[in-house]
């Protein structure tokens, strides 16, 4: 007996409609590889790990949370273009290119070298930076709301709606403790350094939310573990190589990082 035409139409929907879910699967039911690229400054290229085997110049280390999450990650294939020192103009001149339309995973951090943010601290080792790190957390709204904006906007005309792009804020730096590693950095200019780093997080978490990317908020994460803490995952001063200096650690990418990106692309 022969089935009617609409229960055969009806048959064909549903199987086209399973076909679909399974979206991220090859024809053979294997998973189709992730592309992740990761874009970004110094806390995205590893600065601080004291160790940039991948790439010397913009120092990208193995022990940075992008490489780190391309081992971790079955079937992803990791393009690492984040560069130490970039602000945004550079991400979107020299990084951006890495992305099209088969791109399924984007982390980013950008913004500190816009504000000169670690030079800003550098300097407070050696004068009174109190003036300067208070106008420039005036005038932070002003300068970086258009900056991101280019750059998420570029992200968003290059890849596909589903695409994952998580965006990642920087620490406060400091304790409330004294010791090596702030030597010269008074108790206010610390105050003043977090103060600093918190509203670089307020506008990068609402610009995020604007272009529809998840923000993950390195604050408190990394409490606990600024610089002087017990148990820091951000390098204080480094006199014998002062680019290392306030950069996250070794376990400020294992232990601080790389679970934000995880617990967004799994």
């Amino acid at each position: 007996m022969k089935r009617p035409f609409w229960r055969l139409a009806a048959a064909a929907l549903v199987s086209m409609a399973f076909a679909v879910s399974l979206g991220s699967t090859s024809a053979t039911g294997a998973a189709l590889p992730d592309n992740y690229v990761a874009l970004g400054d110094s806390y995205s290229s590893g600065v601080g790990t004291s160790s940039y085997t991948l790439d010397a110049s913009c120092k990208r280390s193995t022990y940075a949370y992008p490489y780190l999450l391309a081992q971790q990650r079955a079937n992803t294939s990791l393009n690492f273009v984040a560069c130490a020192g970039a602000t945004t103009d550079d991400v979107i001149n020299n990084q951006i290119s890495a992305l099209n339309s088969s791109t399924t995973i984007i982390t980013i951090s950008v913004g500190g070298n816009d504000l000169g943010f670690g030079d800003l601290v550098s300097d407070c080792v050696q004068s009174n930076c109190n003036a300067t790190l208070t106008s420039t957390r005036a005038s932070a709204d002003a300068t970086l709301t258009p900056k991101l904006n280019a750059v998420y906007a570029a992200i968003k005309s290059r890849i596909g709606p589903s695409a994952k792009v998580v965006v990642l804020g920087y620490p406060r730096l400091f304790s409330s403790a004294f010791c090596f590693g702030t030597f010269g950095v008074t108790a206010s200019e610390r105050s003043n350094g977090n103060l600093l780093s918190d509203e670089i997080d307020r506008i990068t978490a609402l610009r995020t939310a604007a272009y529809g990317f998840t923000y993950e908020s390195a604050i408190a994460a990394f409490t606990g573990h600024a610089v002087c803490s017990n148990s820091a995952w951000v390098n204080g001063l480094n006199i014998l190589n002062s680019a290392e200096s306030f950069h996250p650690t070794r376990s400020g990418h294992s232990a601080g990082y790389l679970p934000l990106v995880r617990q967004v692309v799994g």
